[in-house]
């Protein structure tokens, strides 16, 4: 019996004319391509309909015996980089984008194995790649067709290290996006234990169980905890990647909330299965630390990551009750939906035992961050300008972009006004919601470097993104990694 060879396909670009009288404009891999076709390549562009615009794509038939098929991706212009409007580097942007339409109607027509132009950035090109084709859909009978894709060029180095970037936001994404009963706070832990176990010494997993955490007095922490039949776990994440062992360590925080309900504060049905992915904050910065060993960063990096559930059970925090937190600090809960402030209080005092060079908290934290900025970008509060440039400048790289909000004493003031404690964890008015809760997390922040990352706006994906489908988003997966790159190649002493 004849075996029929596997069908491959070829995604290649095409920019846009920069001005009327230019010919068609080829990536350096089109041109290539054209060349070894006696240029029936530039022909049929020209003969199947008016230019490629950005993010549109054409597909060919016969033209290469390699490839079945050949989809033509517009990159929009040549000459294009960074935007300063827009604040990300467009071109890489573009490339990411069109690269995921090419990979996607591969998909489409069931082609397993597709090659993908480098594009003249083979790491966009390769992020484009492996976001662009990340479906969660293992629980389905009827699944997608499974792609692989590979360069088709010889930027290997790049183009790997856009594949681990992906896998690490595509993990977040598969972690987000599966059912609560699936991700538990054990079975997250669980998940990381065995995909860091493989990894060589310099990755180290604790993983702490509620004797411990009662131990360290967390009692903000516990207190949502105890609404839960699940029993809390918190993560700790250790890669030592600098050749200085005593080198101070960039600490990552994450709330891990693997459903809200809102506990006694109950949320409204509508949307509340979406709360499953309350833990994105967790899923980001452990996914990201886990690719920042496996590209071997010359950095110690730290992950924290609270998890459990906010239920509302018997034993659930009542509004009004007060409980106190690993400094001593007294909270009086007066919205048992303000939950993730509570965990991360006490996550950020013990992350200063570390002598942090710096902290970084990611966290899915307020409706008012969603309504503040939408999908557009996270939101960032920080007591430093060295670490926000640092994160701006890694998401004009990345695309997944940031903006810097206020940290002003007026917001202080509405979480220090208590009358049963020391704190509330709600602000004094409705107003401000995502900076008031910045303000309450600064109550448990002495370090000098440190940034709170409210990741409820990109928590998931409508259509903004193109290069992602409709789902839970795994923002800002690929900006951390970045961050975490540049703050490795700097050495200031902070």
């Amino acid at each position: 019996m004849d075996i029929q060879p596997q069908r491959k396909g070829l995604v290649l670009g095409v920019y846009e004319k920069e001005k009327e009288e230019e010919s068609l404009i080829l990536t350096t891999a089109g041109e290539n391509f054209d060349n070894a076709v006696s240029g029936k390549l530039r022909d049929q562009l020209s003969r199947s309909g008016p230019a490629l615009k950005k993010g549109k794509s054409r597909i060919f038939y016969g033209l290469h015996e390699d490839f079945s098929s050949i989809v033509v991706v517009g990159l929009g212009k040549k000459s294009i980089g960074v935007n300063q409007q827009e604040i990300w580097n467009e071109a890489k942007e573009n490339i990411r984008a069109a690269v995921s339409v090419g990979c996607r109607q591969m998909q489409d027509m069931e082609i397993a194995q597709v090659e993908v132009d480098p594009c003249g950035d083979a790491q966009a090109a390769a992020e484009g790649a492996v976001l662009g084709l990340f479906e969660y859909d293992e629980l389905k009978k009827k699944k997608k067709k499974a792609v692989t894709t590979h360069l088709h060029g010889s930027e290997h180095k790049a183009w790997e290290k856009g594949v681990l970037y992906a896998e690490g936001q595509n993990l977040a994404r598969h972690l987000m996006e599966a059912p609560a009963n699936y991700i538990t706070p054990t079975k997250f832990a669980e998940i990381f234990e065995q995909k860091l176990a493989s990894m060589d010494s310099s990755v180290k997993v604790f993983t702490r169980s509620k004797p411990w955490i009662e131990e360290q007095q967390m009692g903000a922490f516990l207190s949502v905890a105890k609404g839960s039949e699940e029993p809390p776990i918190f993560l700790e994440i250790h890669y030592s990647g600098s050749s200085d062992a005593s080198q101070p360590p960039l600490v990552f925080v994450g709330k891990g909330v693997t459903f809200d309900s809102g506990g006694i504060s109950l949320k409204p049905s509508s949307g509340m299965d979406a709360m499953r992915a309350d833990m994105g904050g967790a899923a980001t910065i452990c996914s990201a630390i886990m690719i920042a060993a496996k590209l071997k960063l010359p950095i110690n990096i730290i992950g924290l990551a609270p998890l459990c559930e906010n239920m509302p059970s018997g034993g659930a925090n009542k509004p009004g009750d007060v409980v106190k937190a690993k400094n001593g600090k007294t909270i009086q809960v007066d919205n048992t939906d303000a939950e993730g402030r509570l965990i991360l209080a006490d996550a950020l005092c013990y992350a200063h035992s570390f002598n942090p060079r710096a902290i970084v908290n990611a966290a899915t934290l307020t409706g008012a961050m969603d309504v503040a900025l939408g999908s557009a970008a996270a939101g960032v509060f920080t007591n430093s300008s060295w670490l926000w440039t640092h994160l701006q400048e890694a998401s004009v790289i990345t695309g997944d972009r940031v903006w810097r909000m206020p940290l002003f004493e007026h917001y202080s003031k509405q979480v220090t006004e208590s009358a049963l404690a020391d704190l509330n964890n709600i602000g004094k008015y409705r107003s401000g919601g995502a900076c008031t809760a910045a303000a309450f997390l600064k109550e448990f922040v002495t370090a000098p470097h440190w940034a709170h990352l409210d990741i409820a706006g990109v928590m998931s994906n409508k259509d903004e993104v193109p290069y992602l489908r409709k789902g839970m988003s795994g923002r800002p997966t690929r900006t951390l990694i970045e961050f975490a790159t540049r703050l490795s190649e700097d050495n200031q002493t902070v």
